[in-house]
């Protein structure tokens, strides 16, 4: 019971010469011989139809192939080729059991199938037993004879690189010693040898270079059954570590391994079929090509679908993964080793390349995941980065400290970042991804460089224009001989003190000499532009400056009080003083003076527009006499420096002096007035007039007191009335002096 229990059988290939690929691919899966690699042996055996074979391999292997009933006749019993398992012998050991030859089912004509058949045999098989009657030893029409033939035949065709064992199993031995049949047997054996065809290459190959031949005599399995199957016991023995070296399956050159058998002999049977020559070296390479290539696709497929790399790859398109190179090293090299173990059996060259094809494949699907990560690592390290030179900057550092540090720290970080996540198999280079990230942090640096030294520019720039706007309007404003040395002194210390700050400030930032000279001039020019754009405002508005200085000096006098003009003032000079601070401060505007240069434009102003002389002069002159304002230029002032041209001086004078005309001719009205009011008595000869016409009237009222009661009375009324109505302050203004002098004529008259 146990023997069945351990026993497996299929047909492998059918009576029609078809091969049962399902069969064996089950069978294959049954009796797990795909784990076994090469530790496996093949046993074959043919003989003459109702030889036995069946029985003997029964009994021999603990088999269940199908024997003959020798109570229904002597038929064919095996049909096609049929394999089993042998039970209980290591290694793992299949023996076929091949349809027997010379059987009249076939006819005699039909050796097809008996050639294809024992040359499938010798292919696949480590061990060919070949069943045979004691009684056909030494006789010429023996029944071996033909089945001799053909496997000497076929074994031409079979370009094997190892030797077979050819076990001759002698059937119902007679009394005939073994020691004596055997010669016989070699003997028999060898003459067919020599008569078989061979190749040139073959001519004098002996017998020995292809088979190994063993003899081994069996007693009658009917007749002598105890006898029978102790000899059997004994030859099984034989079959226990038979790929030992020195065993009946000793030679292992050019085996195929056991997870490639069942393809290895489909494509020999179909080779076989096709009548062609079987290559049994090519079939090999062949072979572990084909069965590599399976476990390789295997493998494969296997990774895609692996649940580890799955989340890995999905962990690593969203951010970076903590020991990414380890973990993904982990699954390749798992399945590497797994195709490794499968394959390890086949050709070395084909396992090697389908090897190194699976790695490519593999490592092709993973490196997204792995540009992912660089991308990733490429990414955090520069915004770690940018924080902690930000921090570093903010902490005080130097520009070129702080930056060469952090870019020194976050590089190497990012190199133990490539150091975690590298991928041993692959030969990636990492350093575009790194140059990458240096020029982004190189960049960075340049940006916040850039700002920072534009936000020091506009600090100092800032501070400048603070500390030269102010001054300079109020230095224009009060426009005298001093005024633009002034100027210059002032721009020259507050140019200098503003250098010296942001030379300080530049030092941090590791910069060449001729950039930072190019920087510190650059503050030097926008001072003078700051001075210049502030000269040039107010040179817009020098009119309305220039009637403002007139308006002080001609309304206030030295004190800053305003005048009253009560007739004593001169007015002419005062005009004068005016005008000419005004045109002092119109000079002054005309052009900007930052350099020691000395010109004339005050003289040539003085001289044209203030000296009434030399105007009446100019007046009275040929029109053809140059007139020194007539000119867009001034001498010895560059057109860049020129605020206000000769003609606009001229233009500007001429509309101040319009403008300020009417202050002079009010000033004048107001003093007449005042020397008006401040004679508010009739004239003399109207007060004599008053004396001699009014002496009667003057002595009536000494003559009646109450005359000069009503007179006194009168006097109080006209006095309150004169202060009610400020009498006075009209009369200063001339306004009522005619009514009074009317009113004065009417009393006395």
């Amino acid at each position: 019971m146990a023997k069945s229990e351990e026993c497996c059988s299929t047909q492998l290939i059918d009576g029609d010469g078809s091969f049962n690929d399902i069969g064996i691919e089950r069978f294959i899966k049954e009796v797990k011989l795909g784990e076994c690699g090469l530790s496996y042996a093949v046993v074959s055996i043919m003989g003459p139809q109702s030889s036995g074979k069946s029985t003997l391999l029964n009994n021999l292997f603990y088999t269940n192939f199908r024997e003959m009933d020798a109570f229904k006749g002597r038929s064919q019993t095996t049909k096609g080729i049929w394999m089993a398992k042998c039970a209980g012998i290591e290694p793992c050991t299949l023996v076929m059991d091949l349809e027997g030859t010379d059987g009249r089912e076939r006819g005699e004509d039909d050796t097809a199938f008996e050639k294809q058949s024992a040359l499938f045999a010798l292919a696949v098989s480590d061990i060919v037993l070949i069943n045979m009657w004691c009684h056909d030893i030494g006789r010429e029409q023996a029944a071996n004879k033909p089945l001799l033939k053909t496997v000497f035949q076929v074994m031409m065709r079979l370009f094997s690189p190892r030797k077979t064992t050819l076990m001759f199993v002698i059937r119902d031995k007679t009394r005939t010693p073994l020691e004596n049949l055997e010669p016989v047997l070699r003997e028999d054996i060898q003459k067919i040898w020599d008569s078989v065809p061979k190749p040139q290459a073959h001519k004098e190959t002996p017998l020995s270079e292809f088979f190994n031949v063993e003899v081994f005599a069996l007693s009658s399995y009917e007749e002598k059954e105890e006898q029978f199957k102790e000899q059997v016991a004994n030859l099984r023995q034989r079959f226990f570590h038979s790929i030992a070296p020195g065993g009946l399956a000793g030679d292992r050159r050019g085996v195929v391994p056991a997870s490639g058998f069942s393809f290895s002999a489909q494509q020999i049977w179909k080779v076989i079929k096709e009548n062609k020559d079987l290559d049994l070296p090519a079939h090999k390479v062949m072979v572990a090509t084909v069965r590599c290539e399976e476990i390789a696709n295997e493998k494969y497929a296997g990774f895609t679908a692996n649940e580890k790399w799955c989340l890995l790859e999905e962990a690593v398109q969203s951010g970076p993964v903590a020991g990414f190179g380890k973990k993904l090293n982990s699954i390749l090299y798992t399945f590497l080793s797994e195709y490794d173990a499968e394959a390890t059996f086949f050709d070395e060259g084909v396992r090697s390349a389908k090897r190194k094809h699976l790695e490519e494949k593999l490592l092709q699907l993973v490196q997204p995941a792995y540009q992912s990560m660089l991308g990733h690592l490429r990414s955090g390290t520069l915004e770690k980065f940018k924080e902690a030179f930000e921090k570093a900057l903010n902490g005080g550092e130097a520009f070129s400290v702080a930056s060469r540090n952090c870019t020194e720290s976050y590089m190497a970080l990012f190199d133990e970042g490539c150091a975690d996540a590298v991928v041993e198999l692959a030969n990636w280079d990492s350093s575009k991804v790194r140059d990458k990230l240096r020029r982004d942090i190189d960049a960075h640096v340049a940006s916040v460089r850039a700002a920072k030294l534009s936000e020091l520019t506009s600090s100092y720039e800032a501070k400048l224009n603070n500390a030269l706007s102010g001054p300079v309007e109020a230095l224009l404003d009060g426009a005298n001989k001093e005024t633009w040395p002034s100027i210059r002194k002032l721009l020259r210390r507050e140019t200098e003190s503003a250098v010296s700050g942001l030379s300080g400030a530049l030092s941090g930032f590791d910069m060449d000499e001729q950039t930072k000279d190019k920087m510190l001039m650059s503050l030097e020019d926008y001072a003078r532009v700051v001075v210049e754009a502030k000269a040039r405002e107010e040179a817009g508005r020098v009119l309305i400056r220039m009637k403002d200085r007139f308006s002080t000096l001609f309304s206030h006098d030295s004190d800053s009080m305003p005048r009253v003009w009560t007739g004593k003032e001169d007015i002419r000079a005062i005009t004068k003083t005016a005008r000419s601070a005004s045109l002092k401060l119109l000079s002054v505007l005309a052009a900007i003076r930052l350099d020691d240069n000395v010109d004339n434009i005050e003289n040539t102003l003085c001289s044209t527009l203030v000296d009434t002389q030399n105007n009446a002069a100019v007046t009275n002159r040929s029109i053809a006499t140059f007139d020194p304002l007539a000119s867009s230029t001034w001498e010895q002032v560059p057109p860049a420096k020129t605020l206000i041209t000769p003609v606009q001086c001229k233009s500007l004078w001429r509309q101040f002096r319009a403008e300020t005309e009417y202050s002079v001719t009010q000033a004048i009205s107001a003093q007449e007035a005042n020397k008006r009011s401040n004679n508010w008595l009739p004239p003399p000869w109207a007060i004599l007039a008053l004396i001699v016409l009014g002496f009667n009237e003057f002595m009536t009222l000494l003559r009646n007191p109450l005359y000069l009661g009503v007179i006194f009375v009168g006097f109080l009324i006209m006095k309150a009335l004169w202060v009610q109505l400020d009498i006075s302050g009209e009369f200063r203004n001339g306004a009522v002096s005619i009514e009074l002098n009317f009113f004065l004529s009417s009393v006395y008259f």
